[in-house]
């Protein structure tokens, strides 16, 4: 039996202290790893499924590359934004169609927890081949845009597109930080975006200015602490270059 809460690790970062720890959730008498920064939680493995749909979601969205439109070998080439605890990046890897991932993380020592292995459930998902981690900034990554090399980009930092966690990070959300965006992604690429309010009518216009086939996806789970139903969402949206979206929503 492990001590009810114990830290993991501390680190300060430019953002904050940030702290990993892991206790018993007497609600279900699971193990379950917690992400603080600051004051604020960040994330919990006690809730994992809207990170799990990005993921899902994201490559389903992603269309058949080929003349047959039938997958014989991995072909999608996927960005996630923000390694976290890691589900998005263990979800992404489920897939045979995936050929590679790059997870870019601004925090090193975020990477460095699953380097050392101290989240179990992501240790395949760490030693896979296909899995690359790079520290760095996503959002200065999107800003530089292009050239197309990427088929999925899956991004997982800000609480939603309008609550961030660094003001640095606004002018994603904007047509012409989506562009820059697009820019990455090659004919057809799909970006989708974790959010933890419900999906935002206002938003989805600003990503139809960009984006055709644009969706918000409400994530429902249970919650055992509250004993009730909690949900998440998540965008997804693909990149046509040429084609002028609609004046609204397309879906």
């Amino acid at each position: 039996m492990s001590r009810r809460l114990e830290e993991i690790d501390w680190q300060s970062t430019p953002l904050g202290d940030l702290m990993l720890r892991r206790r018993r959730e007497p609600t279900t008498g699971r193990e379950i790893y917690e992400v603080k920064l600051g004051e604020e939680f960040l994330m919990s493995s006690l809730f994992t499924a809207a990170e799990i749909e990005l993921a899902h979601l994201g490559l389903a969205a992603a269309r058949p590359t080929g003349p047959t439109g039938i997958h014989d070998a991995p072909d999608l080439d996927v960005v996630v934004g923000g390694l976290g605890l890691g589900y998005t990046l263990v979800a992404a890897l489920e897939s045979d169609r995936v050929r590679s991932v790059r997870v870019i993380e601004a925090l090193a020592p975020v990477i460095s927890w699953h380097e050392r292995h101290l989240l179990p459930d992501t240790v395949a998902a760490t030693d896979d081949p296909r899995t690359t981690f790079v520290h760095g900034d996503f959002f200065a990554w999107a800003r530089r845009g292009g050239p197309p090399g990427v088929d999925v980009v899956l991004l997982d930092v800000d609480h939603t597109p309008e609550h961030h966690l660094h003001p640095s990070h606004a002018d994603l959300y904007t047509p012409d930080g989506l562009r820059s965006l697009a820019g990455h992604l090659r004919p057809e690429g799909v970006f989708a975006l974790w959010s933890d309010d419900p999906p935002d009518p206002a938003f989805v216009g600003v990503l139809s200015e960009v984006f055709v086939d644009v969706e918000g996806v409400v994530v429902d789970f249970a919650n055992p602490i509250t004993g009730s139903t909690s949900s998440n969402s998540v965008y997804t949206a693909r990149w046509r270059p040429g084609h002028a979206p609609a004046s609204g929503p397309t879906d």
